[in-house]
C-alpha cells in the first residue's frame, strides 16, 4: 500500500515557518499520516512514539550507516570511522572505545570545572540591565566543558571553542555543510592528531590519551587505533557534546520565562533542577529529527516503506504524542514518566547522556541561584534553524 494524500498537511525539516511551531503539524501527521511521505525530498517520516522508538531500537532495519542528517544521507554506506553513522559490527568496536573514556569518574570530576565555568561566565551579568544568555553563556559552557574533559591545553580552549562553535556555521543554501564549517572541522582534526602524538610519547590521565592507547580486536591480534581513526572518534566527541547542550540551555531559558510560577517553584528548590533537563528535553527536544535508511521493506499501518527509503524518526513529535504521554503539550517540572527519546534508545543511545545531564543541572542551578526572575526580548531573539537541530541562537534575557 501506499500512504493516502491527506490535503493541506505538508512538513519537511528545512521549512522555517513549518519549524518555528511544528507541533500542530506534527499532530496532525500522527494522527492522519503516521507514515508520512514528502516526495519532494524523498523520504519518509514517522510522527508516533512508538513507532520511533521501535525504529531506534531496530538498528538492523533502520540503518545509520547511510547518515543521520537528511542533506548528507547517500545510497551508499558512509566511510566506517564515525560512530554515529556506523552499524554492529564496526558500531560495537568503536563504542566500546570511545564508552572507556566516559567513565563515571571522569564525568563526576567535571562538576567542580562546571561550576567554576558557569559563575565565570554568569557573575559579570550580575547587577546588569540583561545579557545573551545563549551567546555570553549556553553556547560557550559546553564547549569549554568537553575542552576540558577531552584534555584540550588550558592555554589553547579558547581558541579551540571559536572553532568548535565554526563548526556548525549553518549555510542558507548548503545547510551544514558548507565550506566554513568543513575548513573548522579539518582545523580541529589537525589539532587532536597533534595531540594524540603527543599523548603516545607522554600519557596523561585525560581522553585523547584514551583514544591514543585504545586497541581494536583483528584478525591478526590487537591493534591500536590509527591517529586518523582516533581524531575522527574525538571530533565526533566534541560535536556530540557541543550542539545539544547548547540548545537544551536555550530552551531553558525560553520556557522557564514562559512558566514563571514554575520557575518559582526552581528558585525555592534548586533540587528540582534534574526534573527540569528531563521536562525540557522531553517538551522541547533540542535535536528532534533524525535520519535512517531502511536495509528491508518495512509495512506500517497499513503502508509499506521499501527497502532502501530515508525514513525521518520525529523525536520532537513523539516527545508530544498523547498515546505515550498525559497532556503533552504542557511543560511540568513535577510531570512523572519513565523515559524520552531524546538521547535515542537501543545501540545508538547517547554516550554523552550522563555529561550533558549534568552540565544541564549544574548550568540550570548556577543560573537561578544568581538570577531567580529574568524576561526574554523576544524582538532581538534569534532560532537557530537545522534539518536536525532547533532552539536558539540568541536569547536576550532581561532582567
Amino acid at each position: 500500500m501506499t500512504p493516502t494524500a491527506v490535503a493541506d498537511l505538508y512538513w519537511d525539516p528545512f521549512d522555517k515557518t513549518i519549524d518555528l511551531d511544528p507541533y500542530p503539524i506534527w499532530q496532525r501527521m500522527r494522527d492522519e499520516s503516521p507514515v508520512y511521505r514528502n516526495e519532494r525530498y524523498d523520504f519518509w517520516a514517522l510522527p508516533r512514539h512508538a513507532d520511533v522508538d521501535d525504529a531506534h531500537r531496530d538498528a538492523a532495519t533502520f540503518s545509520s550507516a547511510y547518515g543521520t542528517v537528511l542533506e548528507i544521507m547517500t545510497p551508499v554506506p558512509m566511510p566506517p570511522a564515525f560512530l554515529i553513522f556506523s552499524d554492529p559490527p564496526i558500531h560495537n568496536t568503536l563504542r566500546v572505545l570511545v564508552s572507556r573514556a566516559f567513565t563515571p569518574r571522569r564525568i563526576s570530576a567535571l562538576e567542580g570545572t562546571i561550576r567554576e565555568l558557569c559563575a565565570e561566565m554568569l557573575d559579570p551579568q550580575v547587577g546588569g540591565g540583561g545579557f545573551d544568555y545563549v551567546q555570553d553563556f549556553g553556547a560557550q559552557l559546553p564547549s569549554k566543558v568537553i575542552s576540558a574533559f577531552i584534555g584540550v591545553d588550558p592555554a589553547d580552549r579558547e581558541e579551540i571553542r571559536k572553532t568548535i562553535d565554526k563548526t556548525f556555521h549553518h549555510d542558507e543554501n548548503s545547510g551544514m555543510s558548507n565550506e566554513i564549517s568543513r575548513a573548522a572541522t579539518e582545523k580541529l582534526k589537525a589539532y587532536w592528531r597533534d595531540q594524540i602524538e603527543i599523548r603516545r610519547q607522554a600519557p596523561r590521565d585525560d581522553m585523547i590519551t584514551s583514544l591514543a592507547e585504545a586497541e581494536i580486536k583483528t584478525e591478526d591480534g590487537p591493534r591500536r587505533l590509527t591517529t586518523e581513526q582516533a581524531s575522527t572518534i574525538a571530533q565526533e566527541i566534541v560535536s556530540a557534546g557541543t550542539e545539544t547542550v547548547a540548545r537544551l540551555l536555550g530552551w531553558f531559558g525560553s520556557v522557564l520565562a514562559d512558566h514563571p510560577d514554575q520557575r518559582a517553584e526552581l528558585v525555592a528548590d534548586p533540587g528540582l533542577a534534574p526534573r527540569v533537563v528531563e521536562e525540557l528535553m522531553r517538551y522541547e527536544a533540542p535535536s528532534p529529527v533524525q535520519g535512517r535508511m531502511t536495509t528491508r521493506e518495512v509495512e506500517l499501518h497499513g503502508v509499506t516503506i521499501p527497502a532502501m527509503s530515508k525514513v525521518l524518526l520525529l523525536t520532537g513529535s513523539a516527545a508530544r504524542d498523547p498515546r505515550r504521554y498525559t497532556d503533552p503539550d504542557r511543560f511540568d517540572l513535577h510531570r512523572t514518566f519513565d523515559s524520552h527519546l531524546s538521547f535515542g534508545h537501543g545501540i545508538h543511545f547517547c554516550l554523552g547522556a550522563s555529561l550533558a545531564r549534568l552540565e544541564g543541572r549544574i548550568a540550570i542551578e548556577e543560573t537561578v541561584r544568581r538570577f531567580p526572575e529574568w524576561g526574554i526580548d523576544r524582538d532581538r531573539a534569534v532560532r537557530l534553524h537545522t534539518s536536525t537541530v532547533r532552539g536558539y541562537e540568541k536569547l536576550p534575557f532581561v532582567l
